[in-house]
């Protein structure tokens, strides 16, 4: 096979292996994502359970960059203490090895069928969960054929004078196998296809067991170096979580790398197989970061205190975006305006979807935590509505002032989601736990569920808002229709209820009723974003009202 061939074949299996693994990732993210972040929320009781929080979560993202970044969200808020953020790191570390421990056995017999059944799931369901799981499964199937690609392409470049003469000198400068590991792990932002791709090049004997161990340990360097590059504008606190997930790696891969040799025969005397090897060798590493550190989480979390020290304060974000140099030229003006109103939709999210935890455990919290977001999302809506105020003094066309006035809308909107969360749902959570009142099961999974319904409409609203997709605008006026009937049907049934005489309903009545309510004004705010779209489409009739009897 010509030597270009080979070297196509094996970008391509990499490129497959790197998109598969984002695949799953994102399936998972965005079938389950609410409750990993509620795990990961809760590890708060002790190291161990943080760290066991971790890696399920890890395990199942397949990322524990990923992991990362919904700690820092959480570390940002103060959430979570830093200790056990940190904690949740390691146990991450340890979750991402599994995964790779599954994919380093051969399951290329396992291709058709998760192939056939992630499709059938993909395709016939309706249902969206059942729609990221068919996803999931078609990323695992994809995940298995490209390591099959990068063994065959790799196998062929054994013959490779010039490749056996740069694997011969990184194989004899053990520190520079760890920072090329580093480097290609930050390049192509995951560890676990990383050492899927170490693992598949030692397989076929392009790699030493040695050389293979030297990029493991460099590769989990370049997985903490990953949600940095991620988080650098990030508030102090996101950042200790970050920085100490990083130190903790580069002080055991320093304490590890003089051991690769007696590493390399301890695995060899494991497991005969090289690929095997390198996958235990990538576990034992992350279990020995965890075994080490995980006691030393409290010491770490107050040493990064003292080293990474608050630079500004979290209730006033710059403002990075409106840059009044460019407000004579209008499409560049409102594209800024544009990024600005979704990092506000972004933080009204946050808040959206931290509201409901508020009515659970660790109510005062939370509730703080939400509350110190509305001061910097009011600020935020006030400088973009004076943006394009000045905007719209300048001659604009017909579309570009319509444009300016919807953006105008949608922050104003989002503003207002805002103060009933703040001004409305937090005083209502608040209420409950001063009186110490307690829904009824039937009751609290209504509300749940008419939250996750509101929360969804949220996450297509900004769809919508990006992309004026039509259908999906129609989607979300129609879904409002829906809610409008499930809170009518949820009120229905708290009113049996108190026919019925349960207690828990009579006590919590006002309460449960106002939280449908509030949830269902949100909704209304929400779906505006909907509307200039589908009227400038012609979508929209001019009343709801019918004509009224000559």
């Amino acid at each position: 096979m010509a030597g270009h061939t080979i070297l196509l074949n094996l970008l391509g299996g990499i490129a497959l292996l790197l998109w598969a693994t984002r695949m799953v990732k994102t399936g998972v993210l965005r079938a389950f994502g609410e409750r990993f972040r509620k795990a990961v929320a809760q590890a708060t009781a002790n190291p161990l359970r943080a760290c066991l929080a971790g890696i399920g979560v890890a395990t199942a993202v397949q990322s524990s960059s990923a992991t990362g970044l919904i700690v820092v969200s959480f570390a940002e808020r103060g959430l979570i203490p830093l200790s056990a953020a940190l904690a949740v790191m390691l146990g991450a570390d340890i979750g991402s090895t599994l995964v790779v421990q599954a994919l380093s056995f051969n399951l290329s017999a396992l291709i058709p069928v998760l192939l056939i059944v992630g499709v059938g799931a993909f395709m016939v369901f309706k249902s969206p969960t059942v729609q990221q799981v068919g996803r999931i499964i078609i990323g695992l199937a994809l995940m298995i054929l490209s390591l099959g690609m990068v063994v065959g392409a790799s196998a062929e470049l054994r013959a490779s004078t010039v490749l056996a003469l740069v694997l011969e000198r990184l194989a004899g400068d053990p520190i520079l196998a760890v920072i090329m590991g580093a480097l290609l792990t930050w390049i192509v932002h995951s560890s676990v296809a990383m050492v899927l791709l170490v693992i598949s090049l030692t397989a076929v004997g392009m790699l030493s067991p040695a050389l293979g161990l030297a990029l493991v340990l460099g590769a989990n360097v370049g997985s903490g170096l990953i949600p940095i590059g991620l988080s650098l504008r990030s508030a102090a606190p996101a950042r200790r979580v970050l920085w100490g997930n990083l130190a903790f790696r580069i002080i055991g891969a320093v304490v590890a790398l003089p051991l690769v040799p007696l590493a390399a025969d301890a695995m060899g005397a494991l497991d005969p197989s090289p690929a095997r090897q390198v996958a235990n060798f990538h576990t034992a590493f992350n279990l020995c970061l965890a075994l080490a550190f995980l006691p030393l989480t409290g010491l770490a979390a107050r040493l990064l205190e003292r080293w990474v020290p608050e630079t500004e304060s979290a209730g006033e974000p710059t403002i990075e975006h409106l840059d009044e140099s460019l407000l004579d030229r209008p499409k560049l003006a409102l594209g800024s305006a544009t990024r600005e109103v979704m990092r506000l939709a972004d933080m009204v999210e946050i808040m959206l979807r931290e509201t409901i935890l508020a009515f659970e455990e660790n109510g005062e919290k939370r509730r703080n935590a939400i509350r110190e977001l509305d001061d910097p999302v009011d600020r935020l809506q006030e400088e973009i509505k004076l943006y394009l105020t000045k905007l719209t003094r300048q001659p604009l066309s017909d579309a570009d002032s319509r444009r300016a006035f919807d953006l105008i809308l949608f922050t104003t909107n989002l503003e207002h989601i805002g103060d009933i969360i703040v001004k409305s749902l937090l005083e209502l959570a608040a209420k409950k736990e001063r009186h110490q009142l307690a829904f009824s099961p039937e009751g609290w999974e209504e509300i749940r569920a008419m939250h996750a319904r509101v929360l969804d409409q949220m996450r297509l609203a900004m769809t919508v808002f990006v992309t004026r997709d039509i259908k999906m605008a129609r989607e979300l006026v129609v879904e409002k229709d829906r809610i409008r009937q499930a809170e009518r049907e949820a009120t229905e049934s708290h009113l049996r209820r108190l026919r019925e005489g349960t207690v828990a309903s009579i006590e919590t009545s006002a309460l449960h009723l106002d939280i449908l309510r509030d949830l269902k004004r949100i909704n209304s705010h929400i779906v505006s974003v909907a509307y200039p779209i589908l009227e400038a489409s012609g979508e929209l009739r001019e009343s709801r009202l019918r004509v009224a009897a000559e």
